[in-house]
């Protein structure tokens, strides 16, 4: 079953148990990957659909940093509350150790010597890593690579 087919199959399980939060979360979801599919005329496949949980949830952890700062409580616990449903979506993320030793053979296989190769190095980044880190922390391990 693709990623897809099991959001739908949850998105229904939300509704029989009428847990509105979840459904909720799990339409914007799938409208999300509904309107990628639609801008770009493509069936997505897994890898796609990861691309977009992670977006959305950078965009939420980006407005419950806003509404935490706006003294906005309740909102911030809504969208921490978005951010762990649609977290169940993404495969097993990597360890701070396995991201380190990821980029050092990617800086190998790249033959990145400084700083200015960092572009190359996280477009090799990007398809390899893609949905199994957080690609802020895979930029600082390339920076430090890099630096070194």
């Amino acid at each position: 079953m693709s990623l897809k087919e099991q959001i739908q199959e949850d998105m229904k399980a939300a509704m029989r148990a009428k847990d509105s939060a979840r459904l909720s979360t799990i339409r914007m979801l799938l409208a999300a990957v509904k309107q990628k599919e639609v801008d770009e005329r493509i069936e997505l496949d897994d890898a796609a659909v990861i691309g977009v949980v992670d977006k959305l949830i950078k965009q939420r952890k980006d407005a419950q940093a806003q509404y935490a700062q706006a003294g906005r409580g309740d909102l911030a616990d809504k969208e921490a509350a978005e951010i762990v449903v649609l977290e169940a979506y993404l495969p097993q993320r990597l360890t701070e150790a396995e991201i380190e030793a990821e980029v050092a053979r990617l800086v190998q296989e790249t033959g990145a010597t400084g700083p200015a190769d960092m572009g190359k190095v996280m477009a090799a980044a990007k398809t390899r890593l893609a949905g199994k880190a957080d690609m802020g922390q895979v930029s600082a391990a390339v920076k430090r690579a890099l630096s070194r």
